[in-house]
């Protein structure tokens, strides 16, 4: 048996042509009891793949693919690769934090390239496997580099404890055997398990001459060029359990221990739930208040501004203000019920910044000018009270759904509250 661990599907734009559908149905068929989706340097799939794999009755392994800096060299030099495999919820966590900065912070030449300053403070409920040639180990190996290869696996032993493994892979390419035999040496002597992959780039053995057009297209470069350099072969589409099999007969404990990482991988996603970001509450009074705590206490003070401004004279005020407090105190619980008091913190946060830094903002439309806590957070410029408009049109506890505001920006200055 054996689990294929390195796949790039569509979503590896550069170099990959495997649809999700496809290579699930092939995993299915082959009775893989797992399989993983490594595209390069992104998890775009993840959803997809998650419920393609659940529905087939295959266990779905989330990774990446990824450039890492390599240990003992400075930041600027040419990175390796590294393949990281989620375990938990955790290790997910990380590895998405992982992709942002090295996408936000970490681009050097079009590459988004993860420091070893952030593996090792993020590396937590992730496998690593090294790469093969193109990781760090691998490329010392086959450059004959004994000492560099025993520093590069050694750190990531470090920062990866019992979750390293040195990769092998025959894919026909010409420094494959020396590879795979000097990395075997080499995990004989730290005592580091070895694990057999395969680079999956397309579904079929016929599948490689539309492949290396799609690379063609990624590169800028002429599919009938002779001097192009070919970085893939025909070997790389979707081998069989029994291929993979034959392909590691002398090498048991490395189809072995795709088994053993498929194990390890356990990750559970919630999908078809309001996934909101957590909304850093300010401290108030030099206490640090709860979401849900804020949410109530910026309401009641943004209704007192608006109140102050609806009704300047304060016995009119005063007069007043029960039916709104009554109608606040409504909305807001009904808000804090449903779980969405983030929603309307969030909103409220980019409107205001926006009427702050000069980007005109729309009064108010659709069915969220009904409720009394947009209008006391500034969301909307109407009151609900004055026009008769019903909160429950917006938000209703028995038609549970995500409220939705219709907000209108200037053109000219939306690209602002985007950034």
């Amino acid at each position: 048996m054996f689990v294929h661990l390195r796949i790039h599907t569509e979503f590896s734009v550069v170099d990959g042509t495997n649809r999700i559908d496809e290579i699930v149905a092939a995993a299915a068929a082959d009775r893989q009891p797992a399989l993983a989706i490594t595209d390069l340097g992104n998890l775009f799939g993840t959803v997809k793949f998650y419920k393609e794999t659940r529905g087939a009755g295959v266990k779905p392994l989330i990774g990446a693919d990824v450039w890492v800096q390599v240990p003992g060299k400075e930041a600027g030099a040419a990175p390796a690769r590294l393949l990281l495999l989620v375990q938990n919820r955790q290790g997910y966590l990380n590895l998405s934090e992982l992709l942002t900065r090295a996408w936000t912070r970490g681009v050097v030449r079009d590459q988004a390239i993860i420091s070893l300053e952030w593996l090792q403070e993020l590396g937590e409920g992730l496998i690593a496997l090294s790469g093969a040639q193109g990781g760090a180990v691998g490329q010392a190996l086959v450059q004959g580099d004994g000492p560099r290869a025993l520093e590069c696996a050694l750190h990531f032993a470090g920062l990866f404890p019992h979750r390293f493994y040195l990769e092998l892979q025959r894919a026909q390419r010409a420094d494959d055997e020396q590879h795979v035999a000097a990395a075997v040496q080499l995990a004989a002597r730290l005592k580091l398990p070895v694990v057999a992959t395969h680079p999956v780039q397309f579904l079929g053995y016929e599948d490689y001459e539309a492949h290396e057009a799609r690379v063609c297209i990624a590169e800028g470069e002429i599919l009938g060029n002779a001097r192009r350099v070919r970085k893939f072969t025909r070997e790389q589409y979707f081998k069989s359990s029994a291929q993979m099999a034959e392909l590691f007969a002398d090498l048991p404990s490395a189809l072995a221990n795709t088994l053993e990482i498929a194990k390890r991988c356990n990750l559970k996603l919630d999908l078809g739930k309001p996934m909101l970001p957590e909304y850093p509450t300010p401290e108030v009074d030099g206490v640090r208040m709860s979401p849900d705590e804020y949410f109530r206490y910026a309401s009641f003070q943004g209704l007192e501004e608006r109140l102050a401004h609806l009704y300047p004279i304060e016995t009119v005020r005063n007069d007043q203000r029960p039916q709104y407090v009554e109608r606040l105190e409504f909305e807001i619980n009904t808000i804090l019920k449903m779980g969405f008091p983030g929603y309307f913190l969030i909103v409220g946060d980019f409107i205001n910044w926006a009427k702050n830094n000069g980007c005109p903002v729309g009064p108010g439309r659709g069915s969220g000018a009904g409720s009394l806590v947009a209008y006391s957070l500034k969301i909307t410029d109407l009151d609900p009270l004055q026009y008769n408009l019903l909160f429950e049109r917006f938000l209703n506890p028995e038609r549970v759904s995500m409220p939705d505001f219709d907000i209108d920006f200037c053109q000219t200055n939306r690209d602002r509250v985007i950034d």
